[in-house]
């Protein structure tokens, strides 16, 4: 092994085992930043899934967490539904900085321009990325730590009664920037929008629908069981909305103010967030002088079971800190911000 071959900690390391002559000062230090590191992992609920092979007790969509404290064991058995353990929090949005910048970022973008819409999916994706117990769920009375950052929306094909609508699912990397993520936006609404193609999700519904009714519900039926397990196949859980991460509703785009959405006992979905209509808001600053300004309001619905009221706190903290400063999504999304 030579300096070229390390990086970073481990290139000091290496350097000033050559000068001590000897391989243990450098085997103990680097033990040493192996626990730190994997202790800083436990804390933030995190650890490096990429490297990480199939258990017993896994899923093909998350990990078994397997050194849950006492009382997230306990919960899941009490309380086993997750439709019964929804926490509602609202947040409401400054738009100042997030007009100024769609301003000049679509200077130069002009065939699907940037919008609040896309900046929320990118705030929100390097949110769970970065508080990865909000990437969690429960199933089966049992928490896993779900493999990949995901998000899922419908598009409304045409804004009329008899519109139909699809299904759009992204699927994140760790490196995912506003602009990859702007690119698989692009390229999902579209094809959403398109009325002559329709998502599998949708289809597979159909299929159901066009069965008799016996053969239909037993087969669902049959679903649930594979659901509650972690059988389902992964074409489901590639394009279903409620195995992603989180669910996006644009409620603002329609016009409508933004409030509660339920969580739902199918799938593994254990985040919710409703986006409302702009609008102008008396804002008051530290010396309580008042200010009229546009703002937006975030409704987002949580599994309570997953995490400590101080990880939610501290995680809508983060998701308005990017908000507020939205050139930190232009970052990948696994990089740490100060908030």
């Amino acid at each position: 092994m030579n300096k070229s071959e390390l990086s970073g900690f481990s290139a000091v390391l290496f350097e000033k085992n050559v000068a001590a002559g000897g391989k243990r000062w450098y085997t103990k230090a680097l033990s040493e930043q192996t626990t730190v590191t994997r202790k800083r992992d436990r804390e933030r609920g995190t650890s490096p899934m990429e490297d990480r092979k199939k258990h017993w007790g896994d899923r093909k969509d998350g990990y078994l967490i397997r050194d849950l404290d006492a009382m997230h064991y306990v919960m899941p058995h009490i309380y086993p539904n997750r439709c019964d353990n929804e926490a509602y929090i609202s947040q409401r949005v400054d738009l100042t900085a997030i007009n100024a910048y769609l301003a000049k970022k679509n200077e130069s973008e002009t065939e699907f321009p940037y919008t609040i819409f896309h900046l929320i999916v990118a705030a929100i994706i390097k949110t769970i990325t970065l508080r990865p117990k909000m990437n969690r769920f429960i199933a089966n009375k049992t928490m896993y730590q779900r493999k990949e950052v995901s998000a899922a929306f419908v598009v409304k094909k045409q804004f009329n009664d008899g519109s139909e609508e699809g299904l759009a699912f992204l699927h994140a990397k760790a490196e995912e920037t506003l602009d990859t993520l702007h690119a698989q936006l692009k390229q999902q609404i579209l094809a959403c929008k398109d009325v002559n193609k329709r998502d599998s999700s949708s289809d597979g519904m159909d299929w159901f629908n066009r069965m008799p009714r016996f053969l239909s519900r037993f087969l669902i039926w049959v679903a649930c069981k594979l659901d509650k397990h972690g059988h389902v196949p992964n074409s489901l859980i590639a394009t279903d909305p409620y195995y992603a991460s989180v669910v996006l509703s644009n409620l603002g785009s329609i016009k409508l103010k933004s409030g509660y959405h339920h969580l739902t006992n199918w799938g593994t979905c254990s985040l919710f967030c409703i986006i409302g209509e702009k609008k102008q808001n008396p804002v008051f600053d530290d010396q309580g002088n008042v200010t009229m300004k546009e703002t937006l309001d975030l409704g987002l619905t949580i599994d309570e079971r997953l995490a400590d009221g101080y990880y939610y706190a501290k995680t809508v903290r983060l998701l308005n800190h990017l908000l507020q400063h939205p050139e930190l999504l232009e970052l990948p999304a696994n990089e740490e911000v100060d908030y």
